[in-house]
């Protein structure tokens, strides 16, 4: 290849990648994305059922990255600390791409070395949000027990079917 091919393909590429144009046989993927209008019915599922069961609580909801969309502090929420655990246990959620419980499940259980897990919240109440098969989000949910924390947040999941 001549040294003015070499500028021509050089030349080229650098005019798709200003313009946003490479033309190219493969074509990106897409996946569904959790917009915050669906946030906000999946956390407003999620506090009606704690609201009707008298659980006040906090609850979050993330993006697939584990990145805050919403958070929600109900009154008289029954831990302070839930501003800080409910986003935690949606981002754990959303990053591991399972229940936060299964992980509390295995620290207690055959693989304590899931604490070594630094930044994550270990703990029940997470769970992912799933739309046409993928992985778009998370909620967390921190109210007075863990069932209470897994029931708000199962209430939330299904309130965006």
């Amino acid at each position: 290849m001549t040294l003015v091919h070499r500028i021509a393909i050089v030349a080229a590429l650098a005019s798709g990648l200003s313009t946003g144009t490479i033309s190219s046989a493969a074509e990106l993927p897409t996946q569904p994305v959790l917009t915050l209008a669906a946030a906000r019915q999946v956390a407003n599922a999620a506090e009606a059922k704690a609201k009707a069961a008298g659980w006040p609580c906090v609850i979050s909801v993330v993006d697939s990255a584990g990145l805050p969309l919403l958070l929600v502090r109900m009154d008289n929420a029954a831990v302070p600390a839930g501003v800080e655990l409910a986003p935690g246990k949606a981002r754990t959620a959303a990053l591991f791409r399972r229940p936060s419980g299964v992980l509390e499940d295995a620290i207690n259980g055959n693989r304590p070395a899931a604490a070594t897990a630094r930044g994550f919240v270990l703990m029940r109440g997470g769970l992912p949000i799933v739309a046409d098969g993928q992985i778009v989000g998370a909620i967390g949910v921190s109210a007075d027990t863990p069932q209470h924390d897994e029931e708000i947040a199962q209430a939330g999941v299904a309130g965006l079917k």
